[in-house]
């Protein structure tokens, strides 16, 4: 029979056949598009034709195509449903997947090919997307190594397998950790949580097969456990386990995994003539420099490291009020925050989730994505995936943009986190090749038949992925190289936390904040209390995420530390972090930086966005209206619809037209 990942997909919108595929359907796959890259790879670098776009770029850009929609396919399901054997394939394939990138850039005659359109750049008539490919491409095989000798190339060839398998391990490793830990709730362990909170564990037991109450290490589980317990006792073994992901001691340890990438990330820098990794990894990106990167994050620690020492004060008061004697440790901070934010700003979370339905949260994302860019969502009946899978198709004017996949729920096969990624890019080399893109979040999944209530926080996830997809999805570039989300590491966040800005516009919640059982709207007074609270316990938040971002700076800036937990240690005594706050990813669970190479020595990249995703929602309050026509079409033209079709800081600029400063992010985060 046919291979269904390798025949033409042709039902509805060319999605992938989800109901033909079975994972024995995936490695024949993997070998048959492996050989067909392979032989067309050759075929382009060993042609007679001298080199030109068209018959070098152009033509690298669809070698690998049908490798492309196989591996979309398979790293998709591998993240968000995986199996045994998917993640034995996982594993099998990541050394084969890299020894095939190295033999690609490796390739003396096709890097000799590029070379030579590079030297006759300004003669070959290229428009500025063709050139601004060209010089990807150039520095993506300079980057890999391809201008090293024969043993450099070697060396580089097998670092790369390696930590291609690392990483591998280390993303599973994580899983499997969170994937197995479970703590059963007795009756009396429920005392003091909210109803919702009360079904999700009621869930989450059943999905294992237990009777009564669980608790496991979904973060929409795990923190509102944290923030409601009056079981001190609980909340310190449930945040132990959290913060001990990756850190058992067993075979899912993660700390030597973590040790080995590191060394082998600095050899690899070195190799071709940097001095840190950070140096080699930040070259590219808006960021430039380590010095850079650490000026920012400085300038946002120490206002952000003050407020949190201030809050630490009111919240261990607190807990001495409750006949606590002792430091305010990590597992009870989220307790007596949520405890303060009540008193405060009356805000009762049980009371605030029934506004914020998921069903009535994407509806609310859709509604500002068709304000903003006249974007139709029309749920569609499509065999996804996963049953718990939906789909939208994406329209403008009656005409196709893309395919939407909402996967919201935690389960145990799904890794941990929320993220936004594609079945199929959009191109216009080869025909007009529209998107089909995912967000997957980890939301707890409710009791039968009951409706899912997210958190503030759920909801702000969901905005956040919802502009990632944005991205993705009003893609408008011709080449795959620099689609959608192809940009620099600390530019891609933009779009993501700029449309979480939405959540926030009073407008927006009055519209679609309704009760999920009698369709009132969110009263005005709860919502003004909401917003004002949108800025709470900044200290706490900003304090964690830069702490785990100055560690991921350290950790590449120079000479790989054998003992990576002791260099994290290190660190957080250097910036004097507070006691009572834990990183938001530690070392052997951060997976960010080490489950692949995407956010090393850039996790940092979020606050970079974060300047920039400030100052562009202020043009929409300078132009005194969030749904601005003009300002929204500017955005889309240089930002969401150009992909990595030009410099980052050159795109911005000319959305914005000026660079921003870091008052905005301070400002916005209270700090000001």
């Amino acid at each position: 029979m046919t291979n269904p990942l390798l025949a033409p997909w042709t039902g509805d919108f060319a999605l992938p056949p989800f109901a033909l595929i079975r994972d024995a359907d995936f490695a024949p796959a993997f070998e048959a598009a492996l050989a067909e890259a392979r032989a067309e790879v050759a075929r382009i670098a060993g042609q007679e034709a001298p080199p030109d776009f068209a018959n070098t770029i152009a033509a690298l850009e669809m070698a690998e195509a049908t490798l492309d929609r196989v591996a979309a396919v398979f790293f998709n399901l591998a993240g968000a449903d995986s199996t045994p054997a998917r993640e034995a394939l996982q594993r099998d394939l990541a050394p084969k997947l890299s020894a095939f990138s190295s033999e690609v850039t490796s390739n003396a005659a096709l890097f000799e090919r590029i070379e030579a359109l590079w030297s006759d750049r300004d003669g070959l008539g290229l428009d500025a997307e063709e050139a601004q490919v060209l010089m990807l491409y150039r520095r993506m095989f300079i980057r890999a190594g391809a201008g090293l000798d024969g043993a450099g190339k070697a060396r580089m060839a097998a670092i790369r397998e390696r930590l291609a398998v690392l990483s591998t391990a280390f993303s599973q490793n994580l899983l499997a950790d969170e994937r197995d830990w479970v703590l059963a709730l007795a009756a009396g362990d429920l005392a003091g949580l909210p109803d919702f909170l009360v079904q999700g564990l009621a869930a989450a037991a059943a999905e294992r097969g237990l009777a009564g109450h669980a608790l496991t290490l979904g973060r929409s589980l795990i923190v509102p456990f944290l923030q409601f317990s009056p079981r001190r006792e609980l909340r310190e073994v449930a945040w132990r386990a959290w913060a001990a992901r990756g850190a058992g001691g067993g075979a899912t340890d993660n700390r030597a995994i973590a040790a080995e990438i590191l060394a082998l990330r600095h050899e690899r820098a070195a190799l071709l003539g940097y001095a840190s990794f950070a140096d080699y990894k930040l070259e590219p990106e808006m960021a430039g420099t380590p010095g850079a990167v650490r000026d920012l994050l400085m300038q946002v620690w120490q206002p952000a490291r003050a407020a949190a020492e201030a809050d630490a004060q009111v919240l261990g008061a607190m807990m001495h009020d409750d006949g606590i004697n002792g430091d305010l440790a990590p597992w009870d901070w989220r307790h007596y925050a949520e405890r303060r934010r009540l008193a405060e700003h009356d805000l009762d979370e049980e009371r605030l989730k029934p506004y914020l339905s998921l069903d009535a949260m994407i509806g609310a994302a859709f509604d500002c994505a068709g304000r903003l860019f006249g974007l139709r969502f029309r749920a569609i009946e499509a065999d996804l995936y996963h049953p718990e899978a939906r789909a939208w198709e994406v329209s403008r004017d009656g005409r196709h943009v893309a395919v939407f996949i909402g996967d919201y729920f935690a389960r145990p096969s799904k890794r941990s986190g929320a993220w936004s990624s594609s079945f199929r890019s959009q191109r216009k080399l080869g025909g007009d090749i529209r998107p089909v893109i995912v967000n997957v979040c980890n939301f707890a999944r409710p009791a039968e038949a009951a409706a899912a209530l997210l958190s503030w926080d759920d909801a702000r996830t969901l905005f956040h992925e919802f502009g990632h997809a944005l991205h993705a999805m009003l893609s408008d570039v011709t080449y795959p190289m620099i689609a959608g989300t192809a940009v620099a590491r600390d530019f891609v966040e933009l779009p993501s936390q700029l449309f979480e800005h939405w959540l926030e516009v009073p407008e927006v919640l009055d519209s679609h904040a309704r009760h999920v059982l009698t369709g009132a709207p969110m009263p005005g007074d709860l919502r003004d209390r909401l917003l004002a609270a949108a800025r709470f316990d900044q200290g706490f938040a900003t304090v964690e995420y830069v702490a785990s971002a100055l560690v991921d700076l350290a950790f590449h800036e120079g000479a790989a530390p054998a003992d990576p937990v002791a260099r994290e240690a290190e660190v957080l005594a250097e910036i004097a972090m507070p006691r009572a706050i834990g990183m938001r990813h530690a070392t052997p669970h951060f997976a960010h930086v080490f489950a692949g190479d995407g956010y090393s020595s850039g996790y940092y990249s979020y606050m970079w966005s974060e300047v920039m995703d400030a100052d562009a929602f202020d043009a929409f309050r300078e132009a005194g209206d969030p749904f601005d026509p003009d300002t929204a079409a500017r955005l889309e033209r240089h930002i969401l619809s150009a992909g990595g079709s030009a410099d980052a800081a050159a795109l911005y600029a000319a959305f914005r037209g000026r660079m921003p400063g870091v008052e905005p992010l301070l400002r916005g985060r209270g700090f000001l």
